[in-house]
């Protein structure tokens, strides 16, 4: 069996909501050349990738600029990155034989919104009153929902069943922030 380079990419949930992180973390045989390294990266929403072209153990923190989902006032400001699923595919020559794909389900937005939902409700040391306790509980399972779209897309590949999970914690979400936070 001949050497080969073995493909892999970290897509890591940040907190910074105009960022897309992406870490090369592949393994690189030392009896093959590394060339034409490239980036193929589609948006929620979009039906043409990016390239982007990179070298070996990238490490890098793309905004809407770089991702063409942005094209103004690229020099003075950023945008928010849609969540939903990036289609992320990372090849290296020869492209059409050496590359992995990757469906990230971006959950940024959402849960900056489940983290600020819980800063307005009282969460102590003590053990919570019945409706306190039921609007843990809630949170908890939306917790719980996101975890599973995630786990939908980018593990079981079924990306339609992740959205929907996205969508039904979206919501069970937004009805709790109503009542703590406002509309």
């Amino acid at each position: 069996m001949a050497d080969k380079h073995i493909l892999s990419l970290e897509v890591p949930t940040v907190a910074n909501c105009e960022i897309l992180s992406i870490k090369d973390t592949s393994q690189y045989t030392d009896k093959l050349d590394i060339d034409c390294g490239e980036l193929l990266i589609t948006s929620p929403g979009y039906n043409v990738p990016v390239l982007i072209k990179v070298d070996p153990d990238f490490d890098l923190n793309l905004n809407g600029c770089l991702l063409g989902t942005q094209t103004e006032h690229c020099g003075t400001m950023r945008t928010a990155l849609a969540d939903g699923i990036y289609i992320i595919k990372y090849s290296v020559a020869p492209v059409s034989k050496v590359y992995v794909e990757y469906n990230h389900l971006r959950i940024t937005s959402l849960l900056t919104s489940y983290y600020n939902t819980l800063c307005h409700i009282d969460v102590n040391d003590c053990e919570p009153h019945s409706e306190r306790k039921d609007l843990i509980d809630e949170m908890k399972y939306i917790r719980t929902v996101i975890d599973a779209a995630v786990a939908k897309v980018e593990y079981c590949n079924s990306p339609k069943e992740g959205m929907a999970l996205y969508n039904y914690a979206k919501k069970r979400l937004q009805k709790i922030s109503c009542k703590t936070v406002g509309c």
